[in-house]
């Protein structure tokens, strides 16, 4: 799974010219699901998104407060073209995502999880496989991407990191 957090004064979604939420001071969060996400992945971004320090402290320490210390808000929106491939021509390509009904399961469930981690009247949704109006009003700006990896896939690019070089003691 994959998302990005912006830091928002507000935030609010639209359907079809009807608002149907909208959120103060806290955290606009578009979330997508890869094909292979599981219910691990979503409660690793869940927790994530709720624990993410995005705001400085009455001293001015930067980054020291998530949004449940704030008394902030959340609003999710599903977004999956967040996985889009932009590699090959000027066409998306959106097989990076997982299919509806897939998609819809794991992505209620990961809102489900930011809710029961957090006060339900705070924690708000859009509307899934909808054409939706987003605004918001962006704080800082500060926008994030996180994600959680299906355990394959963190094998994986830990075997694309490079490896440390050997550091050999100078000789004299």
């Amino acid at each position: 799974m994959k998302a990005i957090l912006q830091r928002v004064l507000s935030a609010s979604v639209t359907v079809e010219k009807e608002v149907v939420s909208s959120i103060g001071k806290g955290v606009l969060v578009f979330a997508a699901v890869a094909p292979g996400d599981t219910q691990k992945e979503a409660d690793s971004l869940a927790a994530k998104v709720l624990k993410m320090k995005l705001w400085d402290d009455d001293t001015g320490a930067r980054w020291k407060h998530n949004v449940q210390e704030i008394g902030g808000e959340v609003l999710c929106v599903s977004q999956f073209t967040l996985l889009a491939s932009t590699k090959k021509g000027n066409k998306p390509d959106f097989h990076g995502a997982a299919g509806g009904e897939e998609a819809k399961r794991l992505y209620q469930y990961f809102f489900e999880k930011v809710r029961q981690g957090y006060a339900s009247d705070k924690v708000q949704n859009g509307v899934f496989q909808t054409m939706m109006e987003v605004a918001l009003i962006n704080d800082g700006p500060v926008t994030l991407e996180i994600s959680a990896l299906p355990k394959a896939d963190k094998k994986a690019d830990k075997k694309a990191e490079p490896s440390p070089s050997p550091v050999s003691a100078p000789s004299n």
